[in-house]
């Protein structure tokens, strides 16, 4: 039995994409080790069909941070025994392929993201270039790669010469019961800078909805003194990050979703987000941004909204527009419903186990 390890740097408790994929693996016969790292407030793990790994750092923000959590990983991969390196994202992509290539072993690379475009790295050039060379070197020395969408996968083959396989963050199908839906507004995800976070609670003073924002990210506190400046906390709801299972619970009574973002950086504006599946899952309409794969998704099946750009007036006007014509409601959520039934992880994960299984060879 082939073992694969799959590291991540996140703690592993909310990391739906990882488990999607480790639980998929292990079912086609794979053994599997996720690791990922221990966090001062990491909640207990459940008990899951793969192995889980956290590691402990002194460090948990900035270069000392990278640097031991690096150098933690790669002793943890060179004293294991695995045949597959599933290295995620550029910051664990280092200790995978030196330890795969020490050993005679494989490494599949999967780009979560395009790490040196992500905003907070995009306004730091120093970082970005580090970040840059450490892409340069590893990428092109991978056995496999993957990433998340069409654009991202164009971009890096256009860049690097190599094949980019496309898994995207489709959520398992499911039936969702029929029940009346709040009147709430919803937002999942990080609470970061450049998610229109804060262009949407100015936006909630001229709307006559609630707003749950279930996440957590660098910006919660700058958050909780906007909605004070605001003068709207009766219709703010911060609910912190949820389990899976909680989440699924409250966007399945959601009456909107919010997937907003502001165009930082190639990151943002290739991106395709969990949050848009899982709105269309639970059969939820969504405003979305305009951007290139949300506008191929969006003309596959009309499920959003598409705005073009992220003023107060903008998101005020659409949210409005979706109260307003309930036969355009009616119609997203429709196609919601006939959607979930092709977006769904039982389709994509086909592509995943195409890749793991010519490694395995």
């Amino acid at each position: 039995m082939k073992h694969i390890v799959c590291t991540v740097i996140n703690d592993l408790s909310t990391d739906q994409r990882m488990h999607r994929i480790a639980d998929t693996l292990v079912l086609a016969g794979y053994r599997v080790t996720l690791i990922g790292r221990q966090l001062p407030d990491s909640r207990p793990l459940h008990p899951q069909n793969f192995r889980q790994v956290r590691l402990c750092c002194f460090f948990h923000k900035g270069f000392l941070f990278y640097a031991e959590y690096n150098i933690r990983l790669w002793f943890w991969l060179l004293f294991h025994s695995f045949d597959i390196v599933n290295a995620v994202d550029l910051d664990t992509i280092a200790p995978g392929w030196l330890a795969a290539r020490m050993k005679g072993k494989k490494i599949a690379y999967d780009a979560h993201e395009w790490f040196p475009y992500c905003p907070e790295i995009v306004v730091r050039p120093r970082v970005q270039a580090f970040w840059k060379r450490i892409e340069a070197f590893f990428v092109p020395r991978v056995d496999a790669a993957y990433t998340v969408s069409r654009s991202i996968a164009s971009a890096l083959e256009q860049t690097y010469g190599i094949s980019f396989g496309l898994v995207r963050n489709m959520p398992v199908e499911r039936t969702v019961r029929e029940q009346e839906k709040g009147r709430y507004i919803l937002y999942q995800g990080a609470l970061n800078v450049g998610r229109g976070l804060e262009e949407l609670l100015e936006a909630m003073q001229h709307l006559d909805f609630q707003l749950y924002i279930a996440g957590k990210g660098d910006i919660k506190e700058q958050l909780k003194i906007l909605i004070t400046k605001n003068n709207i906390k009766n219709k703010i709801f911060m609910l912190g990050q949820l389990s899976p299972e909680a989440l699924r619970e409250v966007t399945d009574k959601a009456w909107l979703g919010v997937n907003l973002l502001q165009n930082l950086g190639l990151n943002y504006y290739y991106s395709l987000a969990n949050k848009f599946f899982d709105y269309v899952q639970s059969g939820v309409p969504q405003i979305t941004m305009a951007f290139p794969e949300y506008q191929v998704m969006n003309r596959e099946y009309e499920v959003a909204l598409l705005i073009p750009d992220l003023s107060v007036e903008t998101i005020v006007a659409a949210i409005k527009r979706m109260a307003d014509d309930p036969e355009l409601y009616k119609t997203l959520s429709a196609n919601c419903a006939l959607a979930s039934k092709e977006w769904s992880w039982s389709k994509e994960q086909e592509k995943l186990l195409e890749i793991y299984d010519r490694l395995a060879r």
